[in-house]
């Protein structure tokens, strides 16, 4: 009883080190994480608040000058409220960063210009504290601050106008960068919950090498374990063992006889599955006679069968050398690549490698020669390569599109300055008649140019669980009152038990609110609108289906290509971003229509 009393207290006092100590290392980490990521955030955040009010500044500046650097006659509030390009800034400002909250551009008395909430525009905006006041401090009272104080920073841009001193402000709040530390934190205090489960555990087995018989008997099914034979155990002399190691030795006889009972089953199996292996297999002995060639091999090289000698190929063989320096050296040799006749005259190109077969001894007990044909991996390499020279090809025309984008943004300012003046002088109604013209052109080129981008440009996955019970309720929701309007009932056929899909939310959410709008559009003189999802092992299958005009069979082959529309003010890309989008998620869309009847969409989404 005091025995086991005392082995309990050198257990406890091992677990109960060994935990604090890890327990220390890792509070001192956590610490340092969060320090670490509070001044990685804060230099993020302030990055990008300094990039978006620098791209106000310069958009605002050009705004205001002219070509020769002249500050515009115009009154230079009116013209940066009313600058497409400073509003467009505005309105991403926030979007662009998780932690501003606002952007503006300021006068001289503090009064908001022009503001990313218009409803603020025209009033006073009163100073707050300078962000980089809160970099500079101490990483103690950094993080205070961010926690403790509910503030609002600034990062203002100098912007003169004349004699008159404006700014550009761009705000960010301590209560949004508290709650990304925070997320990050409880991370953090997860990994710390592991690392001492890990701290106790192991602690647990080190507390194990006190017992030694109990170890002595481990180390001896271990090596049972590993094909040993005649295993004894150097138990401690005494009666309470000696029944154990009796035991143990009879253990040890039945084991080997069912092992080389088993070891003449597994032959047959490991043969009929290296059988069906792509790759040529050979196995040889110790002395270099095949035991075993799968088909593969048989094909490539048929002089070695069974029980024939690698001495059987030519002298200069590939195969040959690498076999007979793989027995000599006792080590695997390869890969080298080599022609080898595939009957007919015909040579074809083999990666051949050998690799060692270890005995239970350690001593080498034969060699594995193993060709793989190199045709397949020339067509991965082709793919690969091409697949290059298509992402390249996409930066190319995404780089094209923001180059014309530019020109489209400086001729849209300036028809709307020579607006302005014509409507101060009396002109032809022809004049302004063009000048709209013209407007409506560039405003549709733009239209082009922003949807190229859009499909061209890479997206970021933020994959997730995605409900889609609760998604497609809320698209049949949305899409419900336009339904109504065109005599179209909207049926719902999602269980609730249906498995989660592994998928960006908001991008699986765009896949179905397109294809309902496209079908409500479809029926015009009423119809149904149903969505159907079912699981089929481990995908789930979604139905959006439709009993409208349906599409012809000369234009269902082309539905998914970009710009492709038969609508008259369709912009032909909401059906090439949904096979993207699937495609994205390893995924699969097919679709069937009979004209007249209506047009069936089926996905298949992997389950989370």
């Amino acid at each position: 009883m005091a025995s086991g009393l005392t082995m309990f207290s050198v257990r406890a006092r091992q677990i109960a080190g060994v935990t604090s100590l890890v327990g220390l290392i890792v509070l001192v980490l956590t610490l340092l994480q969060l320090n670490a990521v509070a001044r990685i955030s804060l230099e993020e955040t302030g990055s990008r608040a300094e990039l978006v009010a620098n791209s106000i500044y310069q958009t605002a500046f050009g705004a205001l000058t002219q070509p020769d650097g002249a500050l515009l006659a115009a009154d230079p509030a009116t013209v940066v409220r009313n600058d497409g390009g400073i509003r467009a800034i505005l309105d991403s400002a926030i979007g662009y960063s998780d932690n501003v909250i606002y952007a503006a551009v300021v006068d001289e008395t503090g009064r908001a210009i022009v503001h990313s909430s218009p409803e603020v525009e025209g009033s006073q905006m009163p100073a707050q504290e300078p962000f980089s006041a809160l970099v500079e401090r101490r990483p103690l009272s950094r993080v205070l601050a961010i926690y403790d104080e509910v503030n609002n920073y600034e990062i203002q841009q100098p912007l003169l106008v004349g004699d008159r001193a404006w700014s550009v402000r761009v705000g960010v709040s301590s209560v949004l960068i508290a709650d990304q530390l925070s997320r990050t934190f409880r991370q953090a205090l997860t990994t710390a919950v592991v690392s001492l489960a890990i701290a106790l555990i192991a602690s647990l087995l080190l507390s194990q090498w006190i017992l030694r018989p109990i170890h002595v008997i481990r180390s001896g099914l271990a090596r049972l374990g590993q094909g040993e034979r005649g295993v004894t155990l150097d138990l401690p002399p005494g009666e309470e063992f000696k029944e154990l190691g009796t035991s143990f030795d009879a253990l040890s006889a039945q084991l080997t006889a069912a092992r080389d009972q088993q070891a003449s089953q597994s032959a047959t199996a490991y043969e009929t599955m290296v059988a069906s292996l792509e790759d040529a297999v050979a196995l040889f002995d110790a002395s270099g006679k095949v035991m075993f060639s799968n088909p593969a091999m048989s094909a490539v090289l048929p002089a070695l069968t069974r029980g024939v000698n690698v001495s059987a190929l030519p002298a200069g063989h590939d195969a040959r050398r690498l076999v007979e320096e793989s027995l000599q050296t006792k080590r695997p040799h390869g890969p080298v690549v080599s022609r080898i006749e595939a009957g007919e005259g015909e040579e074809r190109e083999r990666q051949l490698a050998t690799h060692t077969v270890p005995g239970h001894d350690g001593e080498l007990a034969g060699v594995m020669l193993v060709a793989r044909n190199l045709d397949y991996l020339s067509q991965v390499h082709s793919t690969i390569s091409y697949s290059r020279k298509l992402a390249a090809l996409g930066r190319l025309f995404a780089g094209v599109t923001h180059e014309v984008k530019n020109p489209l943004n400086a001729m849209t300012i300036h028809l709307e300055l020579l607006r302005g003046k014509l409507a101060k002088i009396a002109v032809p109604p022809d004049v302004t008649k063009h000048a709209d013209v013209i407007g409506a052109e560039i405003k549709r080129l733009d239209e082009v140019v922003v949807n190229f981008l859009k499909f061209t440009r890479p997206e970021e996955l933020k994959l997730e669980p995605v409900d889609l019970e609760r998604m497609i309720a809320h698209v049949a929701r949305t899409v419900e009152p336009e339904a109504r309007a065109h005599g179209v009932a909207v049926k719902v056929d999602v269980p609730e038990s249906l498995p989660p899909v592994n998928g960006d939310a908001s991008m699986l959410g765009q896949v179905f609110m397109n294809l309902a709008v496209n079908a409500v559009q479809a029926m015009q003189n009423g119809g149904t609108l149903r969505f159907d999802a079912r699981p089929i092992g481990r995908r789930v299958r979604i139905d959006v289906i439709d009993t409208g005009q349906g599409i012809s069979p000369e234009n269902l082959a082309k539905i998914f290509d970009l710009y492709f529309t038969t609508k008259k003010k369709g912009s032909g890309i909401g059906l090439s971003m949904v096979y993207r989008i699937i495609q994205l998620h390893d995924g699969e869309v097919e679709v069937s229509s009979t004209p007249g009847a209506g047009t069936q969409f089926r996905i298949f989404l992997p389950q989370a």
